[in-house]
Formats: C-alpha cells, sequence, structure tokens
C-alpha cells in the first residue's frame, strides 16, 4: 500500500470520524430536550439523565478537538468519556425498554403517562444509536491514532516529498 493511499485512507476515516461526532452531539442535545419535555425542572435521576448527555456531547467536543489539535490531552479526555458515556448510554436505554414505568415514576414526569412512555422510548432509541455510535467513534478514535503513529514513524513527522509537491505555497515545508 503507497503512501497516498494511506494519506486517502487517513482522510476518510477522519471525515468519518467527525460526522459520527456530529451525530453524537446532536442525538445527546435531543436526549437532552426530551428528559426536559418530561418535566421542566428534571427531579434527581433526570438531571443525572441530563448529565450524562451533557458528558457526551463533551466527548465528541474533544473528540474533534482531538483529531484537529492532536494533542494528548484531547485525545485522553476523548477516550475516557466516550467510554464511560457508552457504558452508562447502554445502561439507560436497557433500563428505558425493560422498565418505563418505574423510569417515568423515577423522572417525576407531568406528562399524560401514555404520551410520556413514548417520549421516554423515543429517548431509549437515542441512547441505544450513541451507545452503538460511541463504540464506533472509539474504534476510528483508535485507527486515527495509529495512522498519525505510524506517518510519524515512517516520515520522522515530515511530509513526503510527493505531498509536498502538490500543497499550495503556504504549506510547503
Amino acid at each position: 500500500m503507497g503512501l497516498t493511499s494511506d494519506i486517502q485512507a487517513h482522510h476518510k476515516t477522519h471525515k468519518f470520524f467527525l460526522i459520527c461526532n456530529y451525530i453524537l452531539l446532536g442525538s445527546a442535545s435531543s436526549c437532552i430536550f426530551l428528559t426536559l419535555s418530561l418535566r421542566l425542572i428534571p427531579s434527581a435521576v433526570g438531571a443525572l439523565l441530563v448529565l450524562l448527555h451533557v458528558i457526551t456531547i463533551a466527548g465528541a467536543i474533544a473528540g474533534c478537538n482531538a483529531v484537529s489539535d492532536g494533542s494528548n490531552k484531547w485525545y485522553a479526555a476523548h477516550m475516557v468519556a466516550t467510554v464511560l458515556t457508552a457504558i452508562f448510554q447502554g445502561s439507560v436505554s436497557v433500563l428505558i425498554f425493560t422498565t418505563t414505568d418505574n423510569f417515568l415514576s423515577a423522572l417525576k414526569s407531568y406528562v399524560k403517562e401514555d404520551d410520556a412512555a413514548v417520549i421516554l422510548k423515543m429517548a431509549g432509541g437515542l441512547c441505544v444509536l450513541m451507545f452503538c455510535l460511541e463504540w464506533l467513534v472509539l474504534t476510528l478514535a483508535f485507527f486515527l491514532r495509529y495512522y498519525a503513529f505510524v506517518d510519524g514513524g515512517r516520515t520522522g513527522g515530515k511530509v513526503a516529498v510527493e505531498d509536498e509537491k502538490t500543497w499550495t505555497p503556504p504549506f510547503r515545508v
């Protein structure tokens, strides 16, 4: 496999990683609004659910920063936040789908029980989506980190000469 195909694979993985993080941002913010629609001022359980989605958003932002900045601190923050939120998102989705009535009573919703169950199951579906996306994002982050490590080892951190010729003047080394 040539250097240009490695760069193309890295670029595609980078774009897919960013798209997955943007979907995570949208899903987590949607879950926050669904949780708040059950009760404007959340109960303790509702506040923890909102906090979980806020941490998911923070992890997705850290992932975007890790890819664009390339620093180890953003990468570490992203990995820790994503692993923890993936575990909790999976747990919350199981709780929502198996014990909907108990979960609603813990949320102390003001919405009619049938409507609240539908809203909660929509949030549970988004939690399943976020659970799957977070594991996908973790895998993609690993590949991006691997590509960065291999590219740095192969070229000593410098760009190959054939790639340098195709760059515009501000990016020449």
